[in-house]
């Protein structure tokens, strides 16, 4: 029988680099998004290279419907070995004083209520096939500060708190539980300029591509990496690496 995948966020970017990355892996993969018609397409374009993809339209802020996700992927696929919690939410950048307590609450809904949600439904599936492993999405702003993304900070050091406590939770079960906290990736909303731009600051002097995330989590949920749970991978370029720390008194900027 196929291992199978099931990835939240798939339709665009780094969601679906991933689906692509598992299905050439030999999984089977269920795709999940709000995005129907994108996840249509994808779907179909994984089936012809000779796969099995199965496309569920999903509100991971809905607890139904990440029963639903979950349920429909084990029965259409056969069981869930390992998944991929994508899919996030942001806003433009807006000084805390001025973010509406509705714009705060949703970023909260898709970042964290949508990865715990997802991630109970896939748990549970796991433990019916002798468990698994779970990546979800952080972000370098997960481990940071960042001006005017209060709500999305927020969201984002909350998956990795989490994340850390679930792959406790389930070490001595076989389900490993890690985080992945990308730097700035290319994506169809970031034209040429602005990737050159950013890249400047970033010491490798490029950002990073969906394909490099998309390999780093195939790995997490891979046998090679099976003394791993409870870890934040940061693949930002080595910018993190080059942010000074004064944790220590006395030291001066």
């Amino acid at each position: 029988m196929d291992r199978v995948a099931l990835i939240t966020g798939a339709s665009s970017a780094i969601g679906a680099a991933a689906a692509r990355a598992f299905a050439n892996a030999g999984y089977a993969v269920a795709l999940a998004s709000r995005r129907r018609s994108s996840l249509d397409a994808l779907a179909e374009s994984i089936a012809s290279d000779g796969q099995r993809a199965l496309a569920i339209e999903t509100d991971v802020t809905n607890g139904a419907s990440v029963e639903a996700m979950v349920n429909r992927t084990v029965e259409e696929l056969g069981r869930l070995d390992v998944a991929f919690n994508n899919a996030g939410s942001g806003a433009p950048p807006t000084p805390l004083g001025d973010i509406a307590p509705e714009v705060f609450s949703q970023a909260l809904g898709v970042n964290v209520t949508g990865t715990f949600l997802s991630m109970r439904a896939e748990i549970r599936a796991m433990l019916l096939h002798a468990g698994g492993a779970i990546v979800n999405m952080s972000s370098t702003a997960g481990l940071q500060g960042v001006a005017g993304l209060s709500p999305y900070c927020a969201g984002k050091h909350a998956i990795v708190g989490m994340s850390k406590a679930a792959a406790l939770d389930y070490a001595d079960k076989n389900i490993r539980v890690n985080v992945v906290a990308p730097g700035p990736i290319a994506s169809e909303r970031i034209d040429p300029e602005q990737r050159d731009r950013v890249g400047r600051f970033v010491p490798i002097k490029r950002i990073g591509t969906p394909d490099e995330v998309a390999s780093l989590v195939r790995w997490l949920c891979s046998p090679e990496s099976g003394y791993v749970t409870g870890s934040v991978i940061v693949i930002d370029g080595g910018r993190l690496a080059g942010t000074p720390s004064f944790a220590v008194a006395g030291n001066k900027p």
